[in-house]
């Protein structure tokens, strides 16, 4: 009878630590329903709709991870994809969102086709961590820059690429005080410290009488013009050399980021193979939901940290983000200056990747070098993982170490260069 009760009893903390798991990462990431929007604005769509999709998209990813990974892995629309999506694929490379989302789904069949096969393996092998580190860093490095635009705390310069912006300007000195708030309340360990800075610095900047110029209309009532965003991929130029280096740009972005993230956090490793499945499958739902693609968030490291070690504590993000649904019109307050702060923090905890570069190894250093400084100096993903994979297979041919270089990776550093080949004709 004791043996009974003692295993109800653990049971029941078991069942306890999962769940607080899952709330304290769904607050570490809530901040996602609001940023990922406001990004993909920029990208034409609507935020008012968008909003839905990241909700959407991020139960049914939670749900995946749940039910066929059981894994304690929050999935959300990614930042820094949608940073992809938005600044390099619709403004720089002058795509409309529709395309966008075609490239998210055709990146999405890629990314299944790597996960449910041998090359899930074969690519792992064949990609070093260096690369892989550089990625995360290189992207953490433009949500920086992003972020410091959104603060308007830098800006073009008279005579240089980037000058500080005035410290006298309201709003500016309001994304100031939303850094310093998200770092104390960081620091302190609070949960859902991001999503309380926001709301804070949101409604100290609505007392100040700081609004952005075009608010968001975000209401519960929008959901009757979600079916606008659903199903709208335009596949008309799926074979035009942007649409292609885009799709290959995006498959590789999401392929090894996933792996380097679920490699450092999850757990047990024995559920990588059906966590990385599901990661793939969701970036499909995710471009028919109207959306940027989803990714295995790095804030659900505050959930494994908090005990989480199975699908409920994404079972338990995934019911919070549906319930998330009914506070939709609080977030048509929330200024740029109050989500700026937040980017800025993400891309430098994303930076913190850098740790894992051999810095002693100019061989390892200076192929992951070009990745993270060309990504924000250039505007362009793609363009930084086309010079740092093809820089590395070079550099190594150059010091004469040829056999660590993957034959895979010979071959992904030959379709990055035409990649770059190809990018200077646009």
């Amino acid at each position: 009878m004791k043996k009974l009760f003692d295993g109800a009893l653990q049971k029941r903390k078991t069942w306890q630590r999962e769940v607080i798991a899952g709330v304290t990462a769904f607050f570490a990431i809530s901040y996602i329903i609001i940023v990922n929007p406001m990004i993909l604005a920029d990208a034409g769509i609507p935020a008012e709709l968008s909003v839905f999709a990241t909700i959407f998209s991020s139960v049914i990813g939670c749900l995946l991870m749940a039910f066929w990974s059981d894994a304690p892995i929050v999935l959300t629309p990614g930042m820094g994809i949608n940073a992809f999506f938005t600044y390099t694929i619709c403004v720089n490379m002058g795509l409309h969102w529709h395309e966008a989302i075609a490239i998210s789904l055709v990146s999405g069949l890629i990314f299944v086709f790597v996960a449910c096969t041998k090359w899930c393996t074969r690519l792992s092998q064949a990609v070093p961590g260096s690369l892989k580190s550089a990625i995360t860093a290189g992207i953490g490095l433009y949500l920086v820059e992003i972020g410091l635009e959104k603060a308007q705390l830098i800006q073009r310069g008279a005579n240089s690429m980037v000058e500080l912006g005035s410290l006298t300007n309201p709003v500016a000195l309001l994304a100031l005080f939303g850094l310093v708030l998200s770092l104390l309340l960081y620091f302190r360990k609070v949960m859902g410290g991001f999503f309380i800075a926001i709301l804070v610095t949101s409604v100290v900047g609505y007392f100040v009488g700081i609004r952005d110029a075009a608010p968001m209309d975000l209401n519960f009532a929008n959901l009757a013009f979600y079916p606008q965003l659903l199903l709208k991929a335009d596949f008309s130029n799926m074979m035009s050399i942007p649409f292609l280096l885009s799709v290959f740009s995006m498959s590789m972005i999401m392929i090894f980021e996933t792996m380097g993230l679920l490699e450092g956090i999850l757990p047990d490793q024995r559920k990588f193979k059906k966590t990385f499945e599901g990661s793939a499958f969701t970036t499909m739902f995710s471009g028919l939901l109207g959306t940027s693609p989803t990714v295995a968030a790095a804030e659900s490291a505050a959930g494994i940290a908090s005990g989480g070690r199975t699908g409920l504590m994404a079972l338990t993000a995934a019911v919070l983000f549906a319930l998330s649904l009914f506070f939709i019109p609080l977030l048509s307050f929330v200024p740029q200056a109050a989500i700026a702060p937040v980017i800025i923090i993400t891309g430098a905890m994303m930076m913190q990747q850098l740790q894992y570069v051999e810095f002693n190894d100019f061989s390892e250093w200076f192929p992951a070098f070009l990745v993270v400084v060309l990504i924000p100096w250039s505007g362009s993903i793609s363009t930084g993982l086309a010079f740092g994979f093809t820089a590395y297979p070079l550099l190594k041919l150059m010091n004469g170490r040829r056999q660590e270089v993957h034959v895979l990776g010979y071959g992904l550093g030959f379709l990055f260069l035409l990649n770059l080949v190809f990018q200077a004709g646009f």
